[in-house]
């Protein structure tokens, strides 16, 4: 066998002893640089300078030089065969060895995700959003709290109802505290923004006031009456004149989305004229009525001991903290919540405006 199977030149047979002696080596020609390393494997590269592969799978063995020369195969055709096998064992080997280093890498590709997902580091300063009136008041008394464990609170009051969500929306604040979670959801609805409560403050109930009457019964026929224009407050006040016996909404209507189209009696043809918010106590010269929001009503003057009507403690219409979606558990948001909720604001809440705001945590 040896016989057949020999080297095909004299150089080749000269080393021959090298194989009885357990080695399995190539031609001189073929040594220089001859190997390399892929997943673990040394592989010989066949087409350097020498005429033979190295196979790994029998050491010692001479059926591990495979010629590789076309001179060689005339005078030894079964070498055909053992160099196609070689050379498939070489792709085989470089295959495992590229798709080991891909899976290597995605791994480690994950890897950078996770970090890059990571929760946020704290942040020492914040910017929150509210509406002039209790909001502001309230949320200057917790920023000298929050002062006090480190995180710098930026007030920044806004004259409406829209621009602290769209604010909040775009990245431009932090956090927003002035609205209830029903006014929240018709905000996304409407915008297709991702907005989220992290937290309650208060409920800030609405009230009906009035320039001239002192009893909701002395409406008169055709009164006008001024209300919110925005929808979850629009709603609320309509609620809270249908208690009065003002107007009756048709049955099944959603508390948190009645509309002016929603009343299906007005017995004093009473004329719905809805408003900014922030314009309703300026109102009260033209209207018989008004329902006012609390924040406004409070920075306006108004004494809520002269209001006509209040909304009671079973309103759904509790004030949070707002923050986009993707921050709500970020640890900088959650310590100024726990903040707010601490059983300081509670107390300056119930001493200084106990008329107007009921703690809702």
């Amino acid at each position: 066998m040896a016989s057949e199977l020999g080297p095909p030149n004299r150089e080749a047979a000269r080393e021959r002893p090298l194989q009885r002696q357990g080695r399995s080596v190539c031609s001189q020609r073929c040594m220089t640089e001859a190997y390399m390393k892929l997943g673990g494997n040394t592989v010989l590269r066949p087409f350097r300078t020498g005429d033979f592969c190295y196979s790994p799978i029998q050491p010692a063995s001479f059926r591990n030089l495979y010629p590789l020369t076309s001179r060689a195969a005339p005078r030894q055709g079964i070498f055909l065969h053992e160099r196609k096998e070689c050379m498939m064992n070489f792709k085989k080997t470089i295959a495992v060895s590229l798709a080991a280093l891909a899976v290597i890498g995605a791994v480690s590709g994950c890897g950078g995700d996770q970090k890059k997902e990571s929760a946020p580091a704290e942040k020492k300063e914040i910017t929150v959003g509210v509406t002039p009136g209790y909001s502001e008041q309230v949320m200057e008394f917790v920023a000298k709290e929050a002062e006090k464990q480190g995180l710098k609170v930026n007030v920044k009051s806004f004259a409406d109802y829209v621009t602290p969500d769209q604010a909040l929306a775009q990245g431009d604040i932090d956090l927003n505290s002035f609205q209830h979670g029903p006014f929240l959801d018709a905000f996304n609805e409407k915008n297709g923004t991702h907005l989220v409560s992290i937290g309650n403050t208060f409920l800030a109930p609405l009230r009906i006031y009035s320039g001239s009457l002192t009893s909701v019964k002395d409406v008169p026929d055709g009164a006008k009456v001024s209300i919110p224009n925005d929808p979850s407050n629009g709603g609320r006040a309509l609620l809270l004149l249908e208690k009065q016996g003002l107007i009756k909404l048709k049955d099944g209507t959603d508390p948190t989305k009645a509309v002016v189209g929603d009343i299906v009696s007005n017995p004093k043809n009473l004329q719905i004229i809805e408003l900014e918010a922030a314009q309703l106590p300026r109102s009260l010269d033209d209207v018989a009525i008004s329902v006012i929001n609390a924040g406004y009503a409070h920075s306006a003057g108004l004494d809520t001991k002269k209001a006509l009507a209040t909304e009671d403690n079973t309103s759904p219409y509790v004030n949070i903290i707002a923050a986009r979606e993707q921050d709500k558990d970020n640890p900088t948001y959650q310590k100024f919540m726990k903040i707010y909720q601490s059983d300081a604001v509670r107390k300056y809440i119930n001493d200084n405006f106990s008329d107007g705001l009921v703690p809702a945590f």
